[in-house]
């Protein structure tokens, strides 16, 4: 019996080998830009995932909370930068952290530093976060008076060692073109680079600049004047950086296997057991209609291409109605599977919470 046989409910099942094959991308390409790499382990929440980085060298993190940061210590890592805004209520945690590890904090307001100055016989490294143009969070890049200030007030403080600018160019994500990614990021990092240089009139040197988004590291090739990269898609890749022409098929790296459970000729509808606690409810584009995930058929023991202009429609708790146009219906049966790429596989991740490797390993997550 082959692994697809015993797959009875929505399963996340990833390729260890195209998993390999991007870490070894990525890692060389920081290599080869003289950056340091300290990939984004939001996407994958696997300590097993995580030893696969190590065999790339990589010896360095970033995670987007302090329970990621927590489960990624008690497995061995010990160069962790949490690259969420600090949350003042979890203090004694973040306390906790630094005294057992070297600990990066993202701060953007004087009540995250004030917080910090009360702690006790430890260091933390100190990233004051910045806005480039995504507004989603953080300092204005322009906007060198409060920056400097904010700095100098971390500088005051003897056990916060200031590191640098840090940023998260997410607006690659929305850009319609591969020279649009690499326009914002460049931006993204020029601006960076000349709020280094204001900052230095003010006496603060020596700013390392950290900058991470998947479009961007994996699109263009002038990452100058960035000390640090964060990407943390990339490993798996999925629908939307597919659709956007980020990555090649062939580098997904994940998808949600799905049994069919009715079918519907007269709408041309397939009804999946896979619903929004499975695949999540991002979604991607496709001309004028929205997608959850890209469908695929199954190719001998593993998932195919995409289906020609098949998306799935709908998602509810349980059910995902996938329509599936053409000859291509025919071929779906009630029993069989349907893969789902995921429009984002960062929150697929997160609600399936584990999955399974081609050659069965069971793979569990921080949230089992």
């Amino acid at each position: 019996m082959n692994l697809l046989d015993t797959i009875d409910q929505p399963t996340l099942l990833v390729d260890e080998s195209i998993v390999r094959q991007n870490i070894s991308r990525m890692a060389n390409r920081a290599q080869q830009n003289n950056v340091a790499f300290r990939p984004h382990f939001k996407t994958h929440q696997s300590a097993v995932v995580g030893e696969w980085f190590r065999d790339y060298g990589v010896t360095k993190i970033t995670v987007s909370s302090v329970e990621m940061a927590e489960y990624y210590a008690q497995h061995g890592w010990d160069d962790i930068t949490i690259a969420f805004s600090l949350n003042i209520r979890q203090l004694p945690r973040i306390h906790a952290l630094a005294q057992r590890i070297k600990l990066g904090a993202l701060v953007e307001n004087v009540e995250e530093v004030q917080s910090l100055s009360t702690l006790k016989n430890c260091t933390v490294d100190v990233w004051v976060k910045i806005d480039v143009g995504n507004h989603r969070t953080g300092l204005d890049w322009a906007d060198t008076k409060a920056v400097a200030a904010l700095c100098s007030q971390i500088q005051k403080i003897p056990f916060l060692r200031l590191k640098g600018l840090l940023t998260h160019s997410g607006h690659t994500y929305k850009a319609q073109s591969h020279s649009e990614v690499c326009v914002l990021f460049r931006e993204g990092i020029d601006r960076l680079t000349w709020l280094r240089g204001e900052l230095e009139k003010f006496g603060i040197i020596v700013l390392k600049i950290s900058v991470g988004d998947t479009p961007g590291c994996t699109l263009c090739e002038d990452w100058f004047g960035a000390d640090e990269v964060r990407p943390g898609n990339f490993i798996f890749y999925d629908a939307q950086q597919y659709g956007a022409g980020v990555c090649r098929f062939e580098d997904i790296a994940a998808a949600v296997a799905c049994p069919v459970v009715a079918k519907h000729p007269e709408r041309s509808e397939v009804i999946l057991y896979g619903g929004a606690i499975h695949l999540s409810k991002d979604y991607q584009m496709m001309g004028e209609e929205k997608s959850y995930g890209l469908p695929c058929l199954q190719e001998g023991e593993r998932w195919g291409k995409p289906i020609p202009g098949a998306l799935v429609k709908t998602l509810s708790q349980e059910h995902g109605v996938v329509m599936v146009p053409g000859g291509e219906f025919e071929k779906v049966k009630v029993g069989d599977l349907l893969f789902i790429i995921p429009a984002h596989s960062c929150l697929t991740v997160q609600v399936l919470r584990k999955y399974i490797t081609w050659d069965g390993q069971k793979i569990s997550t921080l949230n089992v």
